[in-house]
């Protein structure tokens, strides 16, 4: 299948050496996580050279569109969003070709050739801070989508996450996990620094953010409102093909957005990538020593930030 020859390659994975079991999977790998800026990112999917490609060679455009996020924040959702608007509701392409190719990840090793030579307008994914983002980006036009989530919720999805991708460290155990969050040593950096690294730009560059908690609470409105960031005009009909067809549910049923095509060497069968999709699931998990904890630590770290967000009160 090609999609599927196109993950694997994505992972730089040959078929003769394809373990069934994440152990025997990372056992093979000389190391877990390359270190770029002090940030530790999945080598299989990333290396010195793309990152660095990325932070001063790639050439944005100014009609470029930014997915940014942390990861589980929203990411899979906005690249179905995207994909939508952009064909103006019609769902062909949503449905015929995987998302990672749709709205590809730049600082990603395959993204160099995924998006150098793609006509305009380019939808592209990144997890990176913006001390990381292209140098060109700050001299262009190009739109910045910011999704940001309670990062309680984040946490949660990023330790369920990393039980079933074979890239990642499994957790220890959930505390173990947690108290290295709150620290940001994990895959990708510090929520924290993540958000203010974007919040820090936001007068130097043509960015919007919005949060996961108000795309569920109103997914019509979001995507209208995403619509006109992005000075695209649809109809109510094409504006309800994006709301329904990037709903939880059908993105859940959608092989080229479910990660189903994904090889059992590289993803867990057995453990939904899809798992939730909802607000609040962190009240499900916490104890109350880490509800304190987290708490306090959030205070501390955002501080400084003048944006506010809905669960700043909680």
């Amino acid at each position: 299948m090609e999609e599927t020859q196109e993950i694997l390659e994505l992972g730089a994975i040959q078929e003769s050496s394809t373990p069934s079991k994440k152990d025997d999977f990372l056992a093979t790998m000389s190391d877990l996580y390359v270190k770029f800026k002090g940030i530790d990112f999945p080598v299989i999917v990333h290396d010195n050279e793309c990152l660095e490609y990325t932070a001063n060679e790639f050439q944005v455009r100014d009609d470029d569109v930014f997915n940014v996020t942390y990861p589980k924040s929203g990411t899979i959702w906005m690249q179905e969003i995207l994909t939508l608007i952009h064909s103006n509701g019609d769902t062909e392409v949503a449905q015929s070709i995987p998302n990672w190719d749709r709205v590809p990840w730049i600082e990603q090793k395959t993204g160099r050739g995924h998006l150098e030579k793609r006509p305009s307008p380019r939808l592209i994914t990144t997890h990176l801070s913006a001390h990381l983002a292209p140098k060109s980006l700050f001299s262009s036009k190009a739109k910045v989508i910011y999704t940001v989530r309670n990062p309680r919720d984040v946490f949660v999805s990023l330790y369920f996450f990393s039980h079933s991708i074979s890239f990642i460290e499994t957790p220890k155990s959930f505390d173990d996990f947690f108290q290295k969050f709150l620290k940001g040593d994990v895959v990708y950096g510090s929520w924290f620094d993540h958000i203010k690294s974007w919040l820090g730009v936001k007068s130097k560059i043509n960015i919007m953010f919005q949060t996961f908690e108000d795309m569920k609470k109103d997914p019509r409105g979001s995507v209208v409102k995403i619509c006109q960031f992005l000075e695209k005009d649809l109809d109510e009909k094409a504006i309800d093909s994006v709301v329904q067809n990037s709903s939880f549910k059908t993105m859940k049923e959608n092989k080229m957005s479910n990660w189903s095509l994904v090889p059992e060497q590289m993803l867990n069968p057995n453990i939904p990538f899809m798992r939730k999709g909802v607000s609040g699931d962190w009240r499900n998990h916490f104890s109350k020593e880490q509800i304190e904890l987290f708490d306090a630590t959030y205070k501390e770290q955002m501080k400084d930030v003048d944006m506010k967000f809905s669960w700043d009160s909680l």
